[in-house]
């Protein structure tokens, strides 16, 4: 394959500190790029470039590509793995220290993101752009197997979390598919899956920042009551919250892992009634 190719004509070494497991396998990063469903309409921003493998096939779906790419050092690399392709870019910066308003200058339109994301930023970067921005349509990402566990799972789930809440209310999230560690080179030492984040715009009718500070202190300490965790990140008192809770009918010793959205949704559109009193 050229892109292994340029690889090791470059002499190129692999960066642990970048999470570097890049993807040659063709049919794998169609399917990666089929099942995120852009079209010849679609602007597409990539995180982590890599050798441009997967760069390659989603400019050949999309009306452009704009890859930012951390390690300078694949510079020669994607220059040559990507020097006849005219509707993709790659700009050499850290994504997650560049500011939504730079990336998202360079859309005319909403855009998608379709990426294999390195391990160790894949939490950040999803947060970056849920709740910050209206122009992402959707998000197909490779992550952690285990991340993606915890990004689609449910009500007293071990995997259940404040992620998985907050993503549900903003999105419809659902894997895709599993990769096993032997599709990458090098090898992870875990499997990855494809997770599709399709945002909703409006899905809950609801202040979006009093409900992730509920969600956040509702899971702060996933030992302790609900009751416990809001009076203190709220200047409510105890009975203050035993009350919103007995108007809702939820169990007054509840704990945050065992309510849904919705659930969390009512508690936040009461809590912002009463913070307006």
């Amino acid at each position: 394959m050229n892109e292994l190719n340029a690889i090791k004509n470059n002499d190129f070494k692999f960066n642990k500190n970048y999470g570097q497991n890049f993807i040659f396998d063709k049919n794998l990063l169609e399917a990666i790029v089929k099942d995120s469903n852009i079209s010849e309409q679609d602007e597409v921003l990539e995180i982590g470039a890599g050798a441009g493998t997967l760069t390659k096939v989603i400019a050949s779906h999309a009306k452009k590509v704009v890859s930012y790419e951390i390690d300078t050092n694949l510079k020669p690399i994607l220059e040559e793995n990507l020097n006849n392709i005219k509707n993709s870019s790659i700009i050499f910066l850290d994504a997650l220290k560049t500011s939504l308003t730079d990336i998202e200058s360079n859309f005319d339109d909403d855009y998608c993101i379709v990426a294999n994301i390195p391990y160790y930023i894949t939490t950040p970067l999803i947060f970056k752009f849920v709740g910050k921005t209206n122009r992402v349509k959707s998000m197909n990402i490779m992550v952690q197997k285990e991340v993606a566990q915890r990004l689609v799972a449910t009500p007293k789930q071990s995997d259940f979390g404040s992620i998985s809440v907050i993503l549900d209310f903003y999105a419809d999230v659902k894997i895709l598919r599993q990769v096993p560690k032997h599709m990458f080179t090098p090898s992870p030492k875990v499997d990855s899956a494809v997770v599709q984040i399709n945002f909703v715009k409006n899905k809950y009718s609801c202040n979006s920042e009093v409900f992730e500070k509920v969600v956040k202190s509702a899971f702060s300490n996933k030992r302790k009551m609900l009751v416990n965790n809001l009076s203190k990140d709220f200047s409510l008192s105890k009975q203050e919250i035993i009350d919103i809770l007995s108007s809702l009918n939820i169990d007054q010793n509840i704990r945050g892992d065992a309510l849904c959205t919705n659930d969390f949704v009512k508690i936040s559109q009461i809590i912002s009634i009463n913070n307006k009193k």
